[in-house]
């Protein structure tokens, strides 16, 4: 996990985020490291507050949608490659919402640079 209080550099938020269905979205794998939690813990969250994420803040990668991202990297991002489900992909709107669920000073600090690099 991260140091609570590491900055991260708006780059690496901008290199995390990919043009998936024609929304500018980031993997939960990559949204939890970011956040400072386990992929198993967001996605815990986010199934206890089903409602709060209709399907324009998060949606289910399909299999080709998965290959496609995992192919377009030489190595796979943060363990994507060893997953059992197929990933969430999670919009601004998403991102922010999951920090809402997760309630921790460093997912709201982080929703704050997701939303600044996503304009």
């Amino acid at each position: 996990m991260t140091d609570s209080h590491a900055v991260i550099p708006l780059g690496k938020i901008e290199q995390r985020i990919f043009l998936i269905r024609g929304e500018k979205v980031m993997i939960d794998t990559d949204l939890a490291e970011f956040y400072g939690v386990q992929t198993r813990r967001l996605n815990e969250q986010v199934r206890r507050n089903k409602t709060r994420f209709p399907e324009d803040f998060m949606f289910q990668l399909n299999s080709g949608e998965f290959e496609d991202l995992k192919s377009h990297f030489a190595t796979s991002s943060s363990g994507w490659g060893g997953r059992r489900k197929l990933p969430y992909a999670f919009t601004e709107h998403g991102a922010i919402m999951a920090a809402s669920v997760l309630n921790s000073p460093r997912a709201v600090e982080v929703s704050v640079l997701i939303s600044r690099e996503n304009p």
